[in-house]
């Protein structure tokens, strides 16, 4: 699995009903909107993508969209593994509808989601199998059903080097979080789509760099990177054999 999401969507109803019926989405609408949830910040219009591919979008960018009843926006700001603690004001914009944040990374199999109704918390969850269940606010939502109960357990594949232990969660949060997506926005990053799953590769969204002023510059953020790289062990590298074992490659 590769997917990444950190994605908000507002909306007066229901999602995936809503996301099917959207067209071109309204470019001065998108800007206010764009505006009102990034007070402060410095915006400016870059060029966009798709619902599909724009739920991860580069750090500094966002993609979005703004259509009657519906807006969508692609942060990597959203990625938070509280989602209860996603900033006031991006709650409070929620008023008299609802609020879904979905956030997930494939390299370290992290999912997090949150649905907020009239600006309420109704669920909440975040979780890894390095950190365990970070978070888990409210009831689980029909989808999550069977992976609580065990129904779809974790398949595991462990290195050649080391003890093969059980996956330290009940299920593979990344196949969780496909079927969040698909729940709760009406598509999937990965895994085979449905016959009434929203094309979300024909949405486009708007593209907007984005900065705070308050915040670190590009060179600040650069310099950071580097360190923390350096910092690094030396990577792992492993082939596949023929029999479909691992095999580290010596020297690597």
């Amino acid at each position: 699995m590769g997917a990444k999401t950190g994605l908000l969507v507002y909306a007066d109803g229901d999602i995936p009903g809503l996301l099917r019926r959207v067209g071109p989405a309204g470019r001065e609408q998108t800007a206010a909107m764009m505006r009102r949830l990034y007070p402060g910040w410095e915006i400016e219009e870059c060029e966009g993508s798709t619902l599909w591919d724009g739920v991860y979008p580069p750090k500094g960018t966002a993609y979005a969209a703004s259509w009657p009843g519906v807006d969508v926006i692609g942060d990597q700001r959203v990625m938070i593994d509280l989602p209860s603690q996603l900033p006031e004001h991006l709650v409070a914009a929620s008023a008299g509808r609802r609020l879904v944040l979905h956030a997930m990374h494939s390299v370290v199999d992290w999912l997090a989601f949150a649905v907020w109704e009239d600006g309420h918390l109704i669920r909440s969850l975040s979780l890894s199998p390095d950190s365990g269940i970070v978070e888990n606010i409210g009831d689980p939502l029909p989808f999550e059903v069977p992976y609580w109960a065990g129904n779809r357990p974790a398949d595991t594949v462990s290195w050649p080097d080391e003890e093969e232990e059980p996956y330290p969660l009940p299920f593979h949060p990344l196949e969780l979080g496909e079927d969040a997506l698909r729940a709760l926005c009406g598509f999937i990053q990965e895994g085979l789509p449905e016959p009434d799953d929203v094309d979300a590769d024909a949405i486009e969204l708007l593209g907007f760099h984005t900065r705070d002023p308050h915040g670190p510059n590009p060179a600040e953020q650069e310099a950071a990177l580097r360190e923390a790289v350096e910092a690094m062990a030396p990577p792992r590298v492993y082939t596949l054999s023929a029999d479909g074992s691992l095999i580290k490659r010596d020297g690597l």
